[in-house]
């Protein structure tokens, strides 16, 4: 298994091969120094993932890598690989908080000062209390 972070860059309609296979490629564009588009594919009841995304979304994949080896009518050997994707999750949507975490309004409270919170702790006096936290 293998996850990779990226901006969805194209989304494209499922494609019904034959009765039994249907398959769905999307692209991510990743964030690296220098950045790839990478082409996943999803199969079967996979393919309705991309239902819940949109293109600019940033998402996190959760993949497999296949390999196999093809031989044509004329005895020439290929060989393919496909990069199966299994799960899309958007980035900071698994818990209900965005990824930079709550902001004060998400919350429905006024951020507390530094100073204020600082000389709460002063005023307590409590010695005891050494958690790092």
């Amino acid at each position: 298994m293998y996850k990779i972070q990226g901006t969805v860059k194209v989304i494209n309609p499922t494609q019904v091969i034959s009765d039994r296979f249907s398959k769905r490629e999307f692209v991510i564009e990743t964030q690296d120094t220098y950045p790839q588009q990478v082409i996943f594919q999803t199969t079967q009841d996979k393919c309705a993932l991309l239902d819940q995304v949109q293109v600019g979304e940033f998402v996190d994949v959760s993949f497999n890598l296949r390999g196999r080896e093809w031989t044509s009518p004329q005895g020439e050997v290929k060989y393919f690989n496909t990069v199966e994707a299994w799960r899309i999750e958007r980035v900071g949507q698994g818990t209900g908080i965005p990824a930079g975490g709550p902001s004060p309004m998400a919350l429905g409270t006024d951020p507390i000062p530094m100073a204020q919170t600082e000389s709460a702790l002063e005023s307590n006096g409590d010695a005891t209390d050494d958690l790092p936290f």
